[in-house]
């Protein structure tokens, strides 16, 4: 898995695949930024009147429901993008905090248009309930994971993936991965991610360009992700804490962490397990 991790981040610099964000405008400058950062292209369409068309021409396809107004945008991306072999990603922000959210999200695994769903432990969770407990943004204390519960909380990630025919990619303190059959385990990151809006949304985009690079190796391009933004939020922590420095600053260094890493620091150090 590690020469994988490796390989994804090269595949994404050498091809620079191009990644179609229907996303939260909270953090849609970031989301593009991180993208470019990682040696992809970005495109933000909302418009339902281009989406297909504007998709068509890209790689991968990030859906947030941080944008739950464009749910007609949403449905006809993913559509087209299902239609090409397009990998598709849902972000299920909040989505046990309204019924409008959940109903989304579940429309969309109903019509089988995800190919990977990347939310913390509250909207992961929810959406394998059927989006019935109400839930922040945040996840909930209750909910996240840890080495008391990691085997038990895998297990129902892996029945959720295959269920959905998704890869599910839990994160948070441990990150866990799946595809159902075979499932990572990520340790490491830096609190301060917890403390800037949009580290989630971040995340989803860079899975979202490495999966565009690599759209036969979803789980690999999913782990990546998560050691890519493990690793370099470590590196933006230990600058600003040099620097005496706060989160705005840490949010700039993060995006320069991804910009400016290094492929095989990455597989080499990555903290990850496979169960």
């Amino acid at each position: 898995m590690r020469e994988q991790l490796k390989k994804v981040i090269e595949s994404t610099v050498s091809h620079r695949p191009m990644t179609h964000c229907i996303t939260n405008p909270v953090t849609v400058n970031d989301c593009a930024n991180i993208i470019l950062a990682a040696g992809g292209t970005a495109i933000m369409a909302q418009d339902e009147r281009e989406v297909e068309e504007i998709t068509a021409h890209a790689q991968s396809l990030v859906l947030n429901m941080g944008a739950v107004r464009a749910q007609e945008a949403m449905l006809r991306a993913a559509r087209t993008a299902k239609k090409l072999g397009h990998p598709v990603i849902l972000d299920p922000v909040a989505a046990g905090a309204s019924r409008l959210r959940g109903d989304m999200c579940a429309r969309l695994l109903a019509e089988g248009l995800i190919s990977v769903i990347r939310g913390n432990a509250s909207e992961v969770r929810a959406l394998a309930a059927g989006a019935g407990q109400e839930s922040g943004v945040e996840a909930d204390l209750h909910d996240q994971i840890n080495e008391h519960n990691l085997a038990e909380s895998a297990a129902w990630l892996c029945d959720f993936a295959r269920r959905t025919g998704t890869v599910v990619q839990l994160t948070g303190a441990i990150d866990v991965i799946t595809d159902g059959k075979r499932t990572a385990v990520l340790s490491g990151g830096s609190e301060l991610l917890r403390r800037i809006t949009g580290a989630g949304c971040m995340l989803t985009s860079l899975t979202g360009v490495y999966c565009g690079a690599v759209p036969d190796k979803l789980l690999e391009a999913a782990v990546t992700a998560s050691e890519v933004m493990k690793h370099c939020g470590e590196q933006a922590e230990a600058r600003v804490r040099k620097e005496m420095e706060g989160t705005a600053s840490f949010r700039t260094r993060l995006i320069d962490a991804v910009s400016l890493l290094d492929a095989e620091e990455i597989a080499s150090n990555a903290r990850l397990h496979l169960l």
